[in-house]
């Protein structure tokens, strides 16, 4: 009977155990969401202030090269 007991004893702290760590990797996989979510916006925000420099950029060069054209002719 004492056996039997000692058996279900351990059993239960074991099962007790195993519980805490699943809470523990729950934890653990929020907390990686969270990060994730975060990483994303910082990643669309980029993409966003690359775009904007992209045409910016295009805006210049276009200006750049007018403006070299029409020295050009101013030239000739």
């Amino acid at each position: 009977m004492k056996k039997e007991r000692e058996d279900w004893t351990r059993l239960y702290y074991k099962t007790l155990k195993g519980i805490e760590v699943m809470i523990d990797v729950q934890k653990i996989v929020k907390d990686l969401k969270k990060i994730v979510e975060e990483t994303n916006m910082m990643i669309t925000e980029m993409e966003g202030m690359i775009l904007t420099v992209s045409i910016n950029n295009r805006m210049i060069n276009t200006t750049n090269i007018t403006q070299i054209l029409e020295d050009l002719q101013y030239v000739i």
